[in-house]
């Protein structure tokens, strides 16, 4: 793994600023960041084999600077998709949230559609990225799936590395796949086992109340770990979703292709009815801490121009208090400075992001 002093700079900025939270919930462990004003509904990541709750930093970065609340979970350590659905509803419960946006890649896409069917009412949209609607061609693939429970932890990451294209790559899909493998290093060996389990566990999308408007299907057009056949078949599944191609990104678009992916997923929010509050984003406290939220940052700041009034002085003339849009003095500040920098020095007029209605 990685040590902290070569993980990418942007990522240990974010890990020095937003919290992380761990909370056990009846049996199960929750992984997760959460970040963003709470009075907009949350835009949930959810990762594939190879991904964790870290993966997603890219978007937690720039869509909350923006006024969009996301939370990036880690798939729970759970052994079939009754499980997994029983522990998701927990999880939304646990932190007061009812209605979702779901942002699914690979093994995370074909949970957040097994989710939307099973519990309509709490799915308002979907974004599926290269992921599927059946589980039948892996399962033909991993004839020993039966013992993966007592497969050595080493076996295990070297199967699911397996699945990751190696080289030669663009560098900045070379970096993601570095990342992602740093990941995969984290998770333990019953970790491991579970996310292989549920991915050859028998199943299948079955058809959703969610209309196909409200769901948006993004894919790499070069390549990725699921055989295009699937991805065939889940375009087929639902014809009028509006389609988010992607030039390049390999497996890991999230994180080599950020700034379209971004965009992309703000489109999405926008189209189906979540709008940003850009005025309420939160300050981050120098502990890294969510800072004071929106109610009382206006109260505050109503209270010091009352104030500066009363007392003929200017208004913001001798305040520190930080403005909730992200001052130059934010502690946010030195990474939108890196994104900028990075977008101008990566971005070309070719990469321009494909947005199409309809196929």
């Amino acid at each position: 793994m990685k040590g902290v002093s070569s993980a990418p700079g942007d990522y240990v900025y974010f890990k020095s600023q937003v919290p992380l939270h761990k909370i056990p919930i009846g049996t199960k462990q929750w992984r997760y960041y959460d970040y963003g004003p709470k009075t907009v509904p949350p835009l949930i990541c959810i990762p594939g084999i190879a991904g964790t709750a870290d993966v997603y930093y890219k978007q937690i970065m720039s869509l909350s600077m923006k006024g969009y609340r996301v939370i990036s979970v880690d798939i729970p350590r759970v052994w079939n998709y009754h499980e997994w659905i029983q522990a998701f509803e927990k999880f939304l419960d646990t932190i007061d949230v009812h209605h979702v946006h779901l942002y699914g890649t690979s093994l995370g896409g074909f949970l957040a559609q097994l989710f939307a069917h099973h519990r309509p009412r709490r799915v308002k949209s979907l974004v599926l990225s290269n992921t599927y609607l059946d589980t039948g061609t892996f399962a033909a693939a991993m004839p020993w799936a039966p013992f993966v429970s007592w497969t050595p932890s080493f076996l295990l990451k070297r199967y699911v590395l397996t699945g990751i294209r190696d080289g030669p790559h663009e560098p900045f899909i070379a970096d993601s796949v570095d990342f992602a493998v740093s990941q995969v290093e984290t998770l333990s060996k019953d970790d491991l086992a579970s996310r292989l389990t549920l991915t050859v566990d028998t199943a299948s999308v079955g058809s959703l109340l969610l209309s196909d408007s409200f769901i948006t299907i993004m894919d790499t057009n070069d390549y990725c770990a699921i055989p295009q056949l699937l991805k065939d078949e889940l375009t087929e599944r639902y014809p009028e979703a509006r389609r988010a191609y992607l030039k390049s990104g390999g497996d890991f678009p999230f994180l080599s292709r950020p700034d379209e992916v971004n965009l992309h997923l703000q489109l999405h929010l926008r189209r189906v009815g979540v709008e940003p509050r850009p005025e309420v984003v939160k300050t981050i406290s120098n502990d890294g801490a969510d800072g004071t939220d929106s109610n009382s940052q206006s109260k505050k700041k109503a209270d010091e121009e009352k104030e500066d009034r009363s007392n003929n002085t200017p208004q913001g003339s001798g305040s520190s208090e930080q403005s909730p849009t992200l001052p130059e003095t934010s502690p946010l500040q030195p990474a939108l400075l890196w994104l900028k920098k990075h977008r101008e020095l990566v971005k070309s007029p070719q990469e321009q992001p494909l947005y199409l209605k309809k196929k």
